[in-house]
């Protein structure tokens, strides 16, 4: 997403921004999400109208049991890989999902209707700069996000697995 992005977009950029978000947006979106995306078969995903969005379906780090998290995510078309990042609506604390992919890197996705398994990779050094400076320009509030928190946000590339 550009600088000079549409009006409604950079309102969102704003919104997405606030500490106020980051208190309701964790509770409301995701469930949201998961309704929405089970009535309409994995086709739909309302938060995507923001942020292109996939369904992470996870072992959990320590039960072992699937977790279906729905997601931002930054696609990288010309690898056919997939962005996560733990941004966690720049709140304290590292995003479950996060630990959970650390324990279990094989996961699926659900992504604009197909189910496609992955394996995850955290990036770290050089990789996760180059990465982290495209998902700024991606989308800006990340970097309030990583402001607000003294945590590194962890990034994971999904690749088909």
């Amino acid at each position: 997403m550009a600088t000079g992005a549409p009006m409604g977009v950079r309102l969102l950029r704003k919104v997405s921004s606030t500490r106020g978000f980051a208190r309701v947006a964790p509770h409301f979106i995701p469930a949201m999400d998961r309704a929405v995306h089970r009535l309409t078969r994995g086709k739909v995903l309302l938060s995507a109208r923001m942020l292109p969005g996939l369904v992470l379906t996870a072992r959990g780090a320590k039960s072992g049991l699937p977790r279906v998290t729905p997601l931002a995510c930054m696609p990288e078309e010309d690898t056919g890989s997939w962005i996560l990042i733990g941004s966690n609506f720049g709140r304290e604390g590292h995003p479950a999902w996060t630990a959970n992919l650390l324990a279990h890197p094989d996961a699926d996705i659900s992504w604009k209707g197909e189910d496609i398994p992955v394996r995850a990779h955290l990036l770290e050094g050089d990789e996760r700069e180059r990465v982290w400076e495209r998902a700024l320009l991606f989308w800006p509030p990340y970097a309030t996000y990583q402001a607000r928190v003294p945590r590194r946000i962890r990034l994971f590339r999904l690749t088909r697995g």
